[in-house]
């Protein structure tokens, strides 16, 4: 049994899982939006990762009473200026889909001989009483020129990480799982100690917010 139980603010089955995988070893469990009912739907107008992650999880965890949290990340390629970005999830625009996104990055980059790319991820995990504390990590790589592998998801297909031959749809969940910008995220939201802080911060109730620490 783990320790304790977060909440993911995510309806993204494959996010779920993996953060779940991620956690395991400690000793951290982790519900997704059907295991309680459904989560309220969060508008991810923000500027940046980070201020995407902490309005989700923010507000998730206010309104279901929980411990919650919430990740944005996307694909910044160097070529475009740093784009997709966050938008990385909408980059076909309405309707899109991740087909359509990894087809319209090949287009932007048609022709382009630096092909340099990182994933970023901005953890965040809040508690009922407004306590919200984020994490960063980061895995780099480059974008080839086709779609190769049948796993992962979004830019996973596209995207080969350094050191590494296979694109991050052909490594196996384990082996993507112990580079990903999301691992390394939560990584560093282990160390800091963050999810033990909060969980006990929920479980004393409520008091006075310690506010935001990175």
């Amino acid at each position: 049994m783990p320790a304790f139980q977060i909440l993911a603010a995510t309806g993204n089955a494959h996010k779920v899982r993996e953060m779940a995988a991620i956690l395991a070893p400690a000793g951290i469990g982790v519900l997704g939006p059907d295991d309680v009912g459904g989560i309220p739907e969060v508008v991810e107008d923000g500027a940046t990762f980070r201020e995407n992650a902490v309005r989700k999880a923010a507000e998730i965890a206010a309104a279901t009473g929980r411990v919650v949290v919430a990740d944005d990340s996307g694909l910044e390629v160097m070529a475009l200026g740093g784009a997709p970005g966050v938008y990385s999830a909408r980059y076909a625009g309405p309707g899109g889909n991740d087909g359509r996104n990894v087809a319209k990055l090949l287009a932007a980059l048609e022709g382009i001989r630096d092909r340099r790319a990182r994933f970023v991820c901005v953890i965040a995990v809040a508690a009922p009483n407004g306590d919200v504390r984020t994490a960063e990590g980061e895995v780099r790589g480059r974008i080839i020129a086709g779609p190769r592998g049948d796993g992962g998801f979004g830019y996973d297909p596209v995207f080969v990480p350094e050191g590494h031959t296979q694109t991050f749809a052909e490594l196996p969940p384990t082996v993507k799982n112990g580079i990903s910008h999301r691992r390394n995220a939560l990584a560093a939201a282990i160390e800091a100690g963050i999810f033990e802080c909060l969980a006990t911060t929920a479980r004393a109730g409520p008091g006075r917010p310690e506010g935001e620490q990175e």
